[in-house]
């Protein structure tokens, strides 16, 4: 069974998350761990637990999800795994870093390259790949169907949704995703998503307004 590890980095507030299992594996999903107190803290969780990080993954690559990427891959050997199409936006991230005044060196590896229907196994657990792009042309979501969780990335948000105005993005595209990738799983579902606080597609049905 995961267990589930989050941490809110950056003065972006973005949500890292680590999930493990009982055999003392796991995975780092969209590392924004941007000072070097917040990369202490994230290695320190992982050592402290005595865990082997063996995958990196991001939702999607925009620059406050993709601070860690160069030091977890290199600190622990790993390769990236991101979709497709998120490549030319983890290209551009360091440009935008620069507008925000927050430069940083990129992950510059290979890549793992996922897709709707893939799946990421840990041990007994598995995590599908829903593909839901609209905030940015890759984005996808890990969906945990046994467990009944989403790590979604910026796609839905407590009582919003991710922004649809930067490069790629597209409000109509978001929706659908929404629609037809996250509102058919069950209503018990919960969104750990990245930025602020968890909701449940159940909630997000009733009370998103930019849903109704």
């Amino acid at each position: 069974m995961f267990q589930i590890k989050s941490f809110v980095f950056s003065p972006i507030q973005e949500n890292t998350y680590v999930l493990y299992n009982q055999f003392r594996e796991c995975l780092i999903i969209d590392p924004g761990c941007y000072f070097d107190d917040e990369k202490d803290q994230l290695q320190s969780f992982i050592a402290s637990h005595s865990l082997t990080p063996v995958m990196l993954l991001n939702t999607h690559c925009h620059l406050d999800h993709v601070f860690g990427n160069k030091f977890i891959a290199e600190t622990y050997g790993l390769t990236l795994q991101l979709h497709e199409n998120e490549k030319e936006v983890l290209s551009f991230a360091p440009t935008s870093g620069l507008k925000y005044n927050m430069p940083f060196d990129n992950y510059a590896g290979e890549f793992i390259l996922l897709k709707e229907g893939d799946t990421i196994e840990l041990g007994d657990d598995v995590l599908e790949i829903l593909e839901t792009p609209g905030h940015s042309p890759g984005s996808i979501c890990f969906y945990c169907r046994k467990q009944n969780f989403v790590i979604g990335g910026d796609v839905l948000f407590q009582r919003s949704i991710g922004r649809t105005d930067l490069p790629g993005g597209d409000h109509e595209t978001l929706l659908t995703s929404i629609r037809k990738k996250l509102f058919v799983l069950p209503n018990e579902t919960v969104v750990h998503n990245g930025h602020g606080n968890s909701t449940t597609i159940g909630e997000e049905k009733l009370h998103n307004p930019y849903l109704k």
